[in-house]
């Protein structure tokens, strides 16, 4: 029997992984250019992404055995709601930058957390990365013209942590697209219930749906599939490492494609940040007590 990834080229693995790397990130920049942009409201934004996607795995999942043979968990579909919901909430205020930095450093800071909490052991090198990372995140939210409004980072931080939570339930799931194909299924009657509780509140337009559809279909339901299938042509240390190119790629791509502009305090917050990060898990996994 073969093993997926192992009879993968490393150049394959290569492009699936930066091809994940740019989904992941366009999520953040389709997300802020439709809210600041179009006339879409934060909940049909989302209940659009949650239904697009789930089409979107549902086809995948059906084309690649045959049937859509979706699995997960009406748990771990609240914790994909929640940070799919709060993402958008908080990308009505928050650059692209801004948003993917700190949702990153929340989802690491919950995952680095959790085992903490399981009993993982840091070692020194790494308790400093971490200290680092919680300043990086300390600092970006400090009151100051240039900081992120506090309402809008909160909301990230709520969505990364939601993230954090979602990640650490599907590990060792033994086929995270199907697992995730059930989730994102869950998701569409809490998305729907929500968009007709606050019927009232809606507002969409066409630029505002496809921008929408983009992130569920593109960033998100081919992004998450493409994701797995490079992962286990990655080791753990180097799939948690390349991501950290995605705030990278998001602050990128918000000045070429949104006009936005780096401040001296983004520039420094992502580099104590990620730079913290690094510190944690470019290391040997920790050992338990």
């Amino acid at each position: 029997m073969t093993i997926p990834g192992r009879n993968m080229t490393a150049a394959r693995i290569a492009l699936l992984t930066t091809l994940a790397m740019i989904a992941f990130a366009a999520n953040s920049l389709l997300c802020r250019v439709a809210l600041r942009d179009t006339a879409i409201d934060a909940v049909t934004f989302t209940t659009v992404r949650m239904i697009a996607g789930a089409l979107t795995l549902w086809l995948i999942v059906g084309l690649r055995s045959g049937k859509a043979d979706v699995s997960g968990s009406w748990y771990s579909a609240l914790a994909l709601f929640a940070y799919a919901i709060a993402f958008s909430l908080a990308y009505r205020s928050l650059s692209a930058a801004a948003g993917a930095l700190l949702l990153f450093g929340a989802v690491q800071a919950t995952m680095i957390g959790y085992g903490l909490w399981a009993g993982e052991r840091l070692r020194g090198r790494q308790w400093i990365g971490l200290v680092l990372a919680l300043a990086g995140l300390a600092g970006l939210m400090l009151p100051g013209l240039s900081a992120p409004p506090l309402s809008g980072a909160l909301l990230m931080i709520v969505a990364g942590m939601s993230w954090g939570v979602y990640s650490l339930r599907g590990k060792g799931s033994g086929d995270p697209v199907g697992a995730t194909a059930g989730n994102f299924l869950r998701t569409v009657p809490i998305a729907l219930a929500l968009s007709l509780a606050l019927l009232g509140d809606a507002r969409w337009d066409q630029a505002g749906f496809w921008y929408a559809a983009a992130s569920g279909t593109v960033a998100s339901g081919i992004g998450y599939a493409i994701w797995f299938a490079a992962l286990p042509g990655l080791k753990a240390a180097s799939a948690a490492t390349v991501q950290l190119s995605v705030p990278v790629i998001a602050a990128i791509g918000g000045i070429l494609f949104l006009g936005e502009s780096l401040t001296l305090r983004l520039v420094l917050a992502s580099a104590t940040i990620l730079g913290g990060i690094a510190l944690v898990i470019l290391r040997q996994q920790p050992q338990k007590t």
